[in-house]
């Protein structure tokens, strides 16, 4: 059986909206798939003041936002099909996380799915994340289902995104849990420095580790605990931008030092097995200082894929989210997140 369908994409580190119009082919029960087309628009200032800063606002300003994004990234994508001739089957969303609490069972992702909808015409699966937690489980990470059904040659998935994310598989489960926060702490570093991120990790190359900043970081209660666990923007505001305003040292100093903070907590979470192929994706992949600084810490053999697997996997893993939700079966682990019990999560529209 064939699936055509459009994944959307928007993470913490709110480089823009990511649209991968995919190909999936389940032959025999293996799944392969083709990223057919895609493409990340940018925010407009608006958006990414809106988007970073909603968590502080009222209920009135949550609930116009969630419609309002909604419409918007409906639009998007709609522009995006036309542009492409595209027919999916459907279209699969993650929305933008805004509130990530599992430990109160909360998760909230916004851009409502009736409004997608509506701009395109095309059916929409989306919050992915709700029912897991509802479960019991963290609602995260979601994208070891596709890890372990379209990209089981590699011994480790590792996303650096807004956080640093892992995926591998141990025994007959599935494990994976947020590392450590990564470009959402260094794409605010950078705007300190004028720019919007740090490219190529130039700015971090020019710094000077701070020690006692990074044993602050890396004595963070949260790495001490065992999975399943994950992370939210509430998290690092809490523990980590603090730490950043309390230094004194430049701030190249404290881009060089997270760096090497995130390369650090990368190889704690992969070293303790044997020397194995670790599949590097997400923005960071194109961070050659902190690639250089998680080779230099670890055993195990990275490798950078081709650009579009790099910027469109989570928008392709997604979008097989939404194809095993149109099939009623599960796309969410209880390994990976602890829930009661596998599920099948997304809502349809």
């Amino acid at each position: 059986m064939i699936y055509k369908a459009i994944g959307l994409m928007s993470g913490t580190s709110l480089d823009g909206l990511d649209l991968a119009f995919c190909e999936f082919n389940n032959d025999n029960e293996r799944w392969t798939y083709r990223i057919l087309c895609a493409e990340t628009v940018p925010y407009t200032p608006h958006w990414t003041t809106v988007l970073s800063t909603l968590e502080s606002g009222s209920a009135l300003d949550f609930v116009t936002a969630d419609v309002e994004y909604g419409h918007l990234i409906g639009g998007v994508t709609n522009d995006f099909i036309k542009r492409n001739s595209l027919v999916p089957d459907f279209i699969a969303s993650h929305g933008h996380t805004i509130f990530h609490q599992p430990n109160q069972r909360i998760t909230s992702q916004i851009g409502r799915g009736s409004a997608i909808a509506a701009e395109t015409g095309f059916h929409v699966i989306c919050d992915f994340r709700s029912l897991d937690v509802a479960l019991g489980g963290q609602g995260a990470p979601l994208v070891p289902i596709g890890d372990l059904l379209l990209f089981n040659g590699f011994d480790f998935c590792l996303n650096i995104g807004g956080f640093a994310n892992i995926s591998h598989q141990v025994g007959d489960k599935r494990i994976a849990y947020d590392i450590c926060p990564a470009n959402i702490v260094m794409n605010r570093l950078a705007m300190e420095m004028g720019y919007d991120y740090d490219p190529g990790g130039k700015l971090a190359a020019g710094g000077t580790i701070n020690q006692k900043l990074l044993d602050d970081l890396n004595v963070l209660p949260y790495y001490a605990k065992t999975p399943p666990k994950s992370l939210g923007k509430e998290w690092v505001l809490e523990n980590i931008f603090p730490l950043l305003k309390q230094s004194s040292q430049p701030v190249a100093d404290k881009l060089t030092t997270v760096c090497e903070h995130i390369a650090m907590q990368v190889a704690a979470a992969t070293n303790l097995q044997t020397p194995a192929k670790i599949l590097i994706t997400g923005g960071g992949a194109f961070n050659d200082y902190l690639i250089s600084r998680i080779r230099h810490h670890s055993v195990h053999h990275l490798i950078i894929p081709d650009a579009l697997t790099i910027n469109f996997k989570e928008a392709l893993i997604f979008a097989f989210l939404g194809v095993l939700r149109w099939r009623n079966e599960t796309n969410c682990l209880p390994s990976v997140t602890g829930a009661s019990k596998p599920s099948a999560g997304g809502a349809i529209y």
